[in-house]
C-alpha cells in the first residue's frame, strides 16, 4: 500500500479515537454543567491533544523520527493548525445543535458530523505542516 494511503487510513483510525475522546469529554463537561458550547471547546482541546500524540507515535512516526524539534512546540503547532479543521468541525456541530432536537438529545451525533467535516482539512494540515520532516 502506498505510504500516503496508509497514512490516510491511520489518520482516520486516529480520528475515530479522537472522536471517542471528544464525545467522552463533552459528555463529562455537560454533566458538570459546561453547556453545549463550553463543553465542546474543552472536548476539542482534549481530542486534539490525544490525536496529536497518536498521530505522532503511529501515523507520522517516520516523519517525526527524522525531525528534530521540541514536543511542546510541535503540540502547539498541531493544535493551532487543527483549529482550521476545528472551525469547520465546530460550525457543523453548532448547526446540528441549533437545528436538530436529536443532536441536542445525543450530542455525539453532532460531534461525529463535525469531525467528518473537518477531517480533510486536518489531515492536510497534519501531513504537510506539522509532521513533515525537516520543519522547524
Amino acid at each position: 500500500m502506498h505510504q500516503t494511503a496508509r497514512q490516510l487510513l491511520r489518520f482516520g483510525a486516529v480520528g475515530i479515537a479522537g472522536l471517542v475522546i471528544d464525545v467522552a469529554v463533552l459528555e463529562a463537561a455537560l454533566a458538570l454543567g459546561a453547556g453545549f458550547y463550553g463543553g465542546r471547546a474543552l472536548s476539542f482541546l482534549a481530542a486534539a491533544s490525544g490525536t496529536w500524540l497518536l498521530n505522532r507515535l503511529w501515523t507520522f512516526r517516520s516523519e517525526t523520527a527524522r525531525a528534530n524539534r521540541g514536543l511542546a512546540g510541535e503540540w502547539a503547532r498541531y493544535v493551532a493548525l487543527m483549529l482550521a479543521g476545528g472551525s469547520v468541525n465546530y460550525a457543523v456541530y453548532a448547526l446540528c445543535i441549533e437545528t436538530s432536537a436529536q443532536a441536542r438529545t445525543w450530542p455525539a451525533l453532532a460531534v461525529a458530523a463535525g469531525s467528518l467535516a473537518g477531517m480533510v482539512v486536518n489531515y492536510a494540515s497534519a501531513r504537510w505542516l506539522v509532521f513533515r520532516s525537516g520543519t522547524a
